[in-house]
């Protein structure tokens, strides 16, 4: 929950008064001033100055026996930039941080965050006073940063997909505002700005012996979890009925011997209520458990308040139950919650990576398995809607690979352009982004992994996850997040995760004799999702529509809105009539997220 914010050579602004503009309910409790940098940290804080350094860091590390010997984690930074200076201290970290540094010596200030972006850091744009801040509502309090919109943001919100909402790492919702990167550091000396990447990923040899990795990583997420443990005085750990979120509750009971209290969402609706599969867990003794129901929730009212708190749209409605699950939690007196994010990018869990390993096998000339393993999949996952069929497997492997690049992924542009239609024509080109990612893999599906964590999936999740328990009052921990069990997972072959149509086989083989076997060998997979298909189309209908045809709405100018009045009345009968095809329960999320947020902008932010 802590929170770090400074300037450097901005007249006008200081770093405590940035960071109260966070809105937090604790004031900041350590300032400091060294030439034009001024750095500040909330109350709890890691905080450290010397005649050197000054070193504010909001978060936690994890590997403090890697580091000299000091006070808390702030000064053991400075420590370690004493003697080895920034690269090679910025790369020895393991943890969930953001990191502000002023060296007096030079008269730099250094901004770093962890390799996954799981706390927040966030500066002024190029041409702007330079000011940081972990949140960007903090920015927009600094003289000279106001709060227009960035119009290919707001345009991929509109009508493209939450996958690429961080394809450029940098951006946020804002024009005057930009992100620091994951594993990225940022120098700021005499006016000049200079950002370089401490953390890269790079081809090792993988492993040989399925059984022996399958040890060594049980007692690294063992251990991972122990560290995180250590920084939480009461936990609650979200559960699902999946793997990810179940392997975390149960390691969690067997270091302590306790039962850890389990939180979890539950509906009305059988095919989104997980309670029947979470009981597994809860049956075999490894957790108590507090179920949070969800059947008719106000969206609107929901929404309005989240945008507020979240300086921006919420990605996905698994964010609103998080929220209210995270609020219940909070009420009951615990300090922290621990989820299974991350699991599912590591161990390829999602239903696309098939595609990247069917890509892995036509690389490696594996004709036959290839065919099996089409063949599995159809057998395991065909669906009345979205079907599996040969055609459709080569087609989307041909969609999404380069097959004369070794490993580079492309967009799924299927998932961009699919509701292009509904943007007003002189808002914005959408044919203008399409992101190129990275291959510092031959592998696909490992490709695939870094950028669904970097850059695709994963960090609208971490940002709304961080959000919500922060208002809540808590603090989140994701040991699927340590670095050390992402190297590993990185060096796990490809067709260790996926085998005979099944996701995840490397983790279930992991987890044999630790968890319940109807939920290790579970395949079929719900998770965090919620019934808001039905929400938009039944109860929030008539306030989905006031909306759409509000005055507000139409000035705006970004949707076609016949196309989006077009797109809610096919939404409701395909609920209604349990049409079996897909619905636009996601768009429809979107667009009200979009609005709700602009609404609560200054009239700068049409955009």
């Amino acid at each position: 929950m802590a929170r770090i914010a400074g300037t450097a050579g901005t007249p006008g602004a200081d770093a405590g008064a940035l960071l109260e503009a966070i809105g937090a309910p604790e004031a900041f409790s350590a300032t400091a001033q060294a030439g034009n940098v001024s750095i500040a940290a909330a109350t709890g804080g890691v905080w450290h100055a010397d005649e050197r350094w000054t070193v504010a860091l909001d978060g936690r590390l994890y590997n403090p026996e890697d580091l000299p010997t000091a006070s808390n984690d702030a000064a053991r930074v400075a420590a370690g930039l004493e003697r080895r200076g920034l690269a090679e201290t910025l790369a020895s970290l393991n943890g969930d941080f953001a990191l502000a540094i002023c060296d007096r010596h030079s008269g730099a200030l250094h901004l770093a965050r962890d390799r996954f972006g799981i706390k927040p850091l966030y500066h002024s744009a190029a041409g702007r006073p330079f000011a940081f801040a972990s949140r960007p509502r903090s920015l927009l309090a600094a003289p000279g940063i106001g709060n227009a919109v960035r119009p290919d943001y707001v345009a991929t919100v509109a009508v493209g997909h939450y996958r690429f909402f961080d394809v450029e790492p940098t951006r946020s919702p804002y024009a005057d505002i930009e992100q620091l990167a994951p594993g990225h550091c940022l120098t700021r000396r005499d006016g000049t700005t200079v950002t370089t990447a401490y953390a890269r990923f790079a081809e090792q040899e993988e492993f040989t012996d399925p059984a022996e990795a399958a040890a060594e990583y049980r007692e690294l997420l063992r251990d991972a979890v122990a560290r995180r443990l250590a920084h939480a005085k009461r936990p609650a750990f979200t559960l699902s009925g999946g793997l990810d979120s179940s392997s975390v509750v149960t390691t969690a009971f067997r270091l302590t011997g306790a039962k850890p209290m389990a939180v979890s969402t539950v509906y009305s609706d059988d095919y989104f209520d997980e309670s029947k599969e979470i009981r597994d867990v809860i049956d075999a003794g490894f957790a108590d458990w507090m179920p949070v129901r969800i059947d008719r929730p106000d969206l609107m009212a929901l929404i309005g308040d989240m945008v507020a708190f979240h300086d921006e749209p919420v990605a996905t409605v698994t964010w609103m139950t998080h929220y209210l699950l995270a609020r219940a939690v909070g009420a009951q007196g615990y300090d922290s919650l621990f989820g299974g994010l991350g699991g599912d990018e590591q161990h390829a869990g999602e239903y696309d990576y098939f595609f990247y390993f069917f890509a892995d096998l036509r690389a490696r000339g594996e004709t036959s398995r290839l065919d099996e393993e089409i063949a599995a999949w159809i057998r395991r996952h065909d669906h009345p809607v979205f079907r599996k069929t040969k055609e459709v497997a080569r087609a989307m492997v041909a969609q999404l690979t380069d097959a004369a690049q070794p490993g580079q992924c492309r967009p799924n542009l299927a998932l961009l352009d699919r509701y292009a239609g509904a943007l007003d024509a002189g808002y914005f080109d959408m044919t203008t982004i399409r992101p190129v990612f990275d291959r510092p893999f031959r592998s696909y599906l490992k490709c695939h992994t870094l950028n669904e964590l970097l850059r695709n999936t994963m960090p609208c999740c971490l940002r709304a996850s961080d959000r919500n328990t922060a208002h809540a009052g808590l603090n989140d921990f994701f040991p699927f997040h340590d670095v050390r069990l992402l190297e590993f997972a990185l060096r796990v072959p490809t067709d260790w995760k996926i085998r005979d149509g099944i996701t995840k086989s490397f983790m279930r083989a992991v987890m044999d004799g630790i968890l319940p076997e109807a939920t290790r060998t579970r395949v079929v997979k719900t998770g965090w999702n919620a019934p808001a298909h039905r929400w938009f189309a039944e109860h929030g209908f008539e306030a989905l529509m006031d909306l759409v045809r509000s005055r507000a709405f139409a000035e705006r100018g970004i949707y076609n809105q016949r196309e989006v009045e077009r797109l809610i009345h096919e939404h409701r009968a395909i609920v209604l009539e349990g049409q079996t095809r897909d619905n636009h329960m996601m768009f429809l999320w979107q667009l009200v997220n979009l609005e709700l947020w602009l609404l609560s902008l200054a009239p700068t932010s049409r955009g």
